[in-house]
């Protein structure tokens, strides 16, 4: 991977995770339907209009962003809410462990040795961090962040069984018309009228919106897109495993969080099971000779 490019893959980790810690100060502001409402809103004006309109996938589309994005972004970020950036972000690897178990049962896909052991390493720190004391009393948070990563392991087979033929800008763009709509619907009837929320934010709230609609989601999925077109998923997933890391440092910068020993243990081991997942050693050493 050239140094350009390498960089242009740490936009990834670095946007996504900087956001997540962003989106907590967000939602002291804003209710988590009605922000996210807003971040796929501005990603969707911004790119619709350079991409074609998927018009045979538009009834699978609305599906996927009801259950991908509506849903899935609802539980997690209403159980960021209700705890603090870094063990949330550490919970949120579970997405991996999920999307190994959901291909298996739906897709056939069977996890080998090297995954099974990953999943359990991962699950042990997982045990470690709802055990310590920054997740103490936060049943509800824990649930809600867990149940979204299950949602997002749903969508993600969802998306590969339903959208052959699509471009990742398309399912972007597409997913965040059809979601943008949705969440504004379900915040209205869950969260309540949106005007209070949207006439007392101070500007830095503002600020935080627009970071999450144009930084997070059109730059980083951007970069995303980008890497996966030249270089192999095994190649590029490994960069995916400083999203916590980026996280957390923002976590500290930003919001003060000062994670205490045993989320820093914990997340320590659910980085190793996710890596021991992700990490395809023969096909990196593949990729290696070939280039």
């Amino acid at each position: 991977m050239s140094i350009r490019d390498f960089l242009i893959a740490l936009l990834v980790p670095l946007t996504w995770g900087f956001g997540f810690a962003l989106a907590k100060s967000g939602l002291e502001h804003f209710p988590p339907l009605l922000l996210m409402g807003m971040r796929f809103g501005i990603a969707a004006l911004i790119l619709v209009w350079f991409v074609p309109i998927p018009r045979s996938h538009l009834a699978t589309l609305f599906f996927i962003a009801l259950v991908s994005a509506t849903i899935q972004y609802g539980l997690t970020f209403s159980g960021l809410a209700r705890m603090d950036a870094t063990p949330a972000i550490l919970l949120v690897q579970s997405e991996v462990i999920f999307g190994v178990v959901i291909g298996a049962l739906l897709l056939g896909e069977k996890p080998n040795l090297r995954q099974f052991l990953g999943i359990i390493i991962a699950l042990l720190g997982i045990v470690i961090l709802i055990g310590g004391p920054a997740l103490s009393n936060k049943v509800t948070g824990i649930v809600l962040v867990l149940s979204g990563c299950l949602i997002w392991a749903f969508g993600q087979v969802l998306i590969r069984k339903f959208t052959r033929g699509l471009t990742g800008f398309q399912l972007t763009a597409w997913v965040g018309v059809m979601a943008s709509p949705q969440m504004f619907l379900a915040s209205f009837l869950v969260e309540g009228n949106p005007v209070p929320f949207l006439e007392a934010a101070p500007i830095s709230a503002w600020g935080t919106v627009i970071y999450l609609g144009v930084v997070m989601t059109v730059v980083g999925y951007s970069a995303w897109y980008y890497v996966l077109g030249r270089y192999p998923v095994p190649v590029v997933m490994p960069l995916q495993m400083l999203l916590p890391v980026s996280t957390i440092l923002g976590a500290m910068s930003f919001l003060g969080e000062r994670p205490d020993p045993i989320v820093f243990a914990g997340g320590i081991v659910v980085i190793i099971g996710v890596g021991v997942v992700i990490i395809e050693p023969s096909v990196l050493r593949k990729w290696r000779q070939n280039s």
